[in-house]
C-alpha cells in the first residue's frame, strides 16, 4: 500500500506536467518512445541477462508490451475520438478489469473486492463526469482496450511474482517490461509519428526525462512492486486514486478550477472503498 500511494501522488504531478508542457507542442508517440528509452537507460544496466529464469523475462515482456504498450497506443489514439473530459471519463473502468482478470487468473470470484472495484469506478465518476458527445463509440472501446491492457499488465505481474518466486530484487529483472513496451512503441513512432512536433525547448527536454525516469521508470517498478504485496481489491481502487490526487494538483499549482464539493464526495467514495475491502475481505495477498 505505501508504494500506491507514493506512485499516485508521483503519477498525479507528471498528469499535470503532460498536459501543461507538452499535449498539443511535442509529438505523443515520440513522447511515449522516449519514456520508453530512459526509463531503459536507467534500468537496463542493473538488468540481469543470465540466470534468469524464463518465465520471468517472458512474462515481464508481454507485461510491458501490455501495461506500457498498448496501454499508451490506444490512449493517445483515443484522442482523435474523444474530448479531454471523454478520455479522463473512460479510463475509470480499470478497477473493474484488475478485479476480473485476477479472479479469472486465480479461478475464484472475489465479491467484496468486485464492491470495491465497482465503488471506486462511481467515486471516480463522481469526480470526472462531465458529460458526454455523440459519435464516440470507437473512441470508447479504444480505452476500453487501454483499460484492459493496463489492468492485465497489473495483474500479470502481482500472480507471476508469486507462480515463479526468485531472489532477485525486480530492480535485476525490470528491464525486460521496457524491451516489452519498446516492441510495440517503436513500431507505432516509425508509423505515426509526427516528425514536425518534436521537442525544441529545455522545458519540453526536461519533462520527457523526468516522465521517463520518474513515471515510467520508478513509477511503474514501485506500482507493480507494491500491488504485489497488497489485495487485488485494494489495487483495483487505487488505479483511481490518482483522479482526485491530480484534481488537487491542478488545482493547487496550476490554479484551475475544481469542483470541489465533487472531488470531496467522490475521494470519500474511495476511501469508503478502500474500507469496504480492507474490513471485508479476507483473502490471500
Amino acid at each position: 500500500m505505501p508504494y500506491l500511494i507514493i506512485v499516485t501522488v508521483l503519477w498525479a504531478f507528471s498528469f499535470s506536467l503532460i498536459d501543461e508542457y507538452l499535449a498539443g507542442q511535442v509529438d505523443s508517440d515520440f513522447a511515449v518512445l522516449s519514456r520508453v528509452i530512459f526509463a531503459g537507460v536507467l534500468l537496463l544496466p542493473v538488468t540481469k541477462w543470465r540466470g534468469v529464469r524464463s518465465e520471468l523475462i517472458y512474462g515481464m515482456i508481454i507485461i510491458g508490451s501490455l501495461q506500457f504498450g498498448i496501454t499508451y497506443l490506444c490512449l493517445y489514439r483515443s484522442f482523435l475520438f474523444l474530448s479531454a473530459p471523454e478520455v479522463l471519463l473512460f479510463t475509470i473502468m480499470t478497477p473493474v478489469f484488475v478485479t476480473i482478470f485476477d479472479d479469472a487468473l486465480n479461478r475464484r470470484f472475489s465479491p467484496i473486492a468486485l464492491l470495491a472495484a465497482l465503488l471506486a469506478v462511481i467515486g471516480a465518476g463522481v469526480i470526472r463526469y462531465d458529460g458526454i458527445t455523440g459519435g464516440y463509440i470507437l473512441g470508447f472501446f479504444l480505452m476500453q482496450l487501454a483499460n484492459a491492457s493496463f489492468a492485465a499488465g497489473q495483474v500479470g505481474y502481482r500472480n507471476m511474482v508469486r507462480w515463479y518466486p526468485t531472489d532477485l530484487s525486480p530492480l535485476r529483472f525490470f528491464g525486460y517490461f521496457y524491451i516489452g513496451a519498446l516492441i510495440i512503441v517503436l513500431p507505432a513512432y516509425l508509423l505515426f509519428g509526427d516528425n514536425t512536433l518534436m521537442p525544441h525547448t529545455g522545458v519540453h527536454w526536461a519533462v520527457l526525462i523526468w516522465l521517463g525516469f520518474g513515471a515510467s521508470a520508478a513509477g511503474l517498478l514501485l506500482w507493480n512492486h507494491g500491488g504485489s504485496k497488497t489485495d487485488a481489491g485494494t489495487l483495483a481502487v487505487m488505479n483511481n486514486a490518482v483522479i482526485p490526487v491530480g484534481l488537487l494538483v491542478n488545482l493547487v499549482i496550476w490554479n484551475r478550477d475544481a469542483d470541489l464539493l465533487r472531488l470531496g464526495i467522490g475521494a470519500l467514495i474511495l476511501v469508503f472503498a478502500l474500507w469496504i475491502n480492507r474490513r471485508y475481505h479476507s483473502s490471500a495477498l
